[in-house]
């Protein structure tokens, strides 16, 4: 049984010093865990920490899924494998920069559910629905039981957000009722308010950060002199936003704050040790205002992290940096790092087969709904993807400015079937001069949905369009057709034709030949902003005119002998258009 003192973790009997790294079961393909598990082994760690996303095991309410990627079980059992202990962090909440914070869309859409990460009765009645299925697995995997489960975590980083301890009392009750007798903890920032709002009395508070650990690791004392020191995550790397510089940390800079974590006799977690990737739609969003919501900033595919494994599983400088720092504390020679899997060589790969999506709605959309205002995708029962509102402009009339308030998160705009330009989230949310010359002109908003705000404590981030202007008036009587993205690709479309459509929104096709699968990173040449799928499989978003992620990691799990089909989904426009296997990544570059 693990017990806690002021001094550290005692493991039946014998002092424990958590050395753990953050590796996401659900951003690595199932295959390749055993080769990241084993990473982390040769880093000097003991410990595999993770995040259990709630909206990726329960993506429709009371539906369940815990296979591929979601398969809990199995990641737990490699990491015993490995001889790694684990701390597991069950949700509902676990930000982690990943779609909603973990939080499943269709909260949004239950009328009953008025607010999330506080005591509403219809949000808890979800949320233990959910316990009664994630919490015995977790419990099965215990120390206590002969598993490797040390530590499970309540909530995540809640001083950030809120002050309903009762909340939290209901969830760490919760834990206990289901079978959870290991050590339960709260983790959050350092500082005074985050540490009085999210902490719970009872259970081991844990703090978080990337720099200055003696200032931290001593507020942590003084607000809990009875509990071991540990921080709980240590952000030795960092995230990207689209549109803005690949953050990056000197490997020396981030291998001195760990020592000096060590130093004080704290446990550690390092956060990430690997990253991953953000697959099909999950990466989540950040606002420049976490208080309000306002100051939209969608995270990229990537989640390399500027960890110290990196996205493919590649030990970097910063690996050996840290691994130099974790040797002293290790009970023995570490064991080298196993290689990563071998590259694909470059080639250039044409797109040569396309289809307008227009053409091809039959295939891929929704029934067609209609409505007086334009209904959200959560209204409409669509977690991410595009929808196709529509509605007519009376006339003759104009020119006057269209605006599209509380678009979540960019529209292509067209009158009468012709491109008019693209709407963003915030202040290009406006096109001037519409001019109606007609009786009428048929309007048709195409609405992308990106990540959902992942942090902070503003208004659920809902995916749509809220009210549409022509000059001052609003318009009204609005068709809806959903279109699902982040599933495989559909079967029956009817391919063969030429790639001769340049402006989106357009499918375009190719096929890779392979003689054994292995690893690649893509780049898309010729191609502005969508989506890519190779063998059905939705890699992730792209967005080589916003960088600064440029390339996506393919890995070879995906790929299989003889041809691959890759897809992509072009939203703006094609020149061109070939999938370009790289044997390195650019993840840091802004266009010009």
């Amino acid at each position: 049984m693990l017990q806690l003192s002021p001094e550290g973790f005692t493991l039946d009997g014998r002092p424990l010093r958590l050395l753990s790294g953050a590796l996401h079961y659900f951003r690595v393909l199932p295959e390749q865990w055993p080769h990241r598990l084993r990473m982390l082994r040769a880093l000097g760690l003991n410990t595999v920490e993770t995040y259990v996303p709630w909206n990726l095991h329960e993506p429709r309410p009371g539906t369940f899924d815990f296979t591929g990627l979601a398969d809990l079980d199995g990641f737990l059992r490699a990491a015993r494998e490995a001889g790694l202990y684990a701390i597991v962090r069950p949700a509902p909440y676990i930000c982690a920069e990943w779609e909603n914070g973990g939080l499943p869309w269709w909260l949004s859409a239950d009328p009953e559910v008025r607010a999330t990460r506080c005591r509403d009765a219809a949000y808890l009645a979800h949320v233990d629905r959910w316990y009664d299925r994630v919490v015995p697995l977790v419990a099965g995997h215990q120390i206590t039981r002969g598993g490797n489960v040390l530590l499970v975590q309540v909530e995540n980083e809640y001083g950030s957000y809120g002050t309903d301890t009762g909340y939290l009392d209901h969830l760490a009750r919760g834990l206990r009722a289901r079978g959870i007798d290991v050590p339960l903890f709260t983790s959050d920032g350092a500082e005074d308010f985050f540490l009085t709002g999210g902490t719970l009395p009872g259970t081991l508070a844990t703090v978080n950060f990337g720099s200055r650990a003696a200032g931290s690791l001593a507020r942590l004392r003084r607000t809990r002199p009875d509990d071991p020191l540990m921080c709980a995550e240590f952000w030795c790397g960092w995230f990207d936003h689209w549109g803005e510089r690949h953050v990056v940390r000197d490997p020396a800079d981030a291998a001195k704050t760990l020592a000096e974590i060590l130093e004080t006799g704290a446990s550690v977690n390092l956060y990430m040790a690997h990253g991953g990737t953000n697959f099909a739609t999950w990466a989540g969003a950040n606002a420049a205002d976490p208080a309000t919501g306002e100051g939209y900033l969608p995270t990229v595919t990537s989640y390399d992290y500027d960890a110290p494994i990196d996205e493919r599983g590649a030990a970097t400088a910063k690996f050996h940096a840290l691994r130099e720092v974790l040797a002293a504390y290790a009970d023995g020679p570490l064991p080298e790092p196993p290689p990563p899997a071998p590259l694909l060589p470059p080639a250039s790969i044409p797109l040569t087969e396309s289809l307008r999506l227009f053409d091809v709605l039959g295939h891929l959309a929704g029934d067609e709904v209609r409505a007086p205002e334009p209904p959200s995708f959560e209204e409409l029962g669509i977690a991410h993807g595009l929808v196709l509102y529509g509605t007519r402009i009376p006339g003759p009339r104009g020119p006057y400015a269209l605006t599209a308030h509380r678009l979540a998160d960019r529209a292509h705009v067209f009158l009468d079937g012709a491109p008019l330009g693209v709407l963003e989230r915030g202040a290009s949310a406006s096109l001037p001069d519409v001019a109606v010359p007609g009786p009428h002109a048929r309007l048709e908003l195409l609405v992308e949905s990106m990540g959902r705000i992942n942090y902070g404590s503003g208004d659920p981030d809902r995916k749509g369009v809220g009210r549409v202007l022509h000059t001052q008036q609003r318009l009204h009587d609005w068709t809806a057709r959903p279109v699902p993205l982040g599933h495989g690709t559909p079967d029956g479309l009817p391919w063969g034709t030429p790639g001769t459509a340049t402006t989106g929104p357009v499918l375009h096709r190719g096929f890779l030949d392979v003689r054994e699968p292995a690893d690649t990173f893509v780049g898309l040449t010729g191609l502005s902003k969508g989506y890519l799928w190779v063998n059905g499989f939705c890699v992730g978003r792209y967005w080589p005119d916003r960088g600064p992620q440029r390339t996506l990691y393919v890995p070879w799990p995906l790929l299989r002998p003889g041809a691959n089909e890759i897809v992509v989904l072009e939203l703006d426009h094609a020149d061109a258009p070939h999938a370009v296997l790289r044997d390195t990544p650019d993840l840091g570059r802004l266009p010009l």
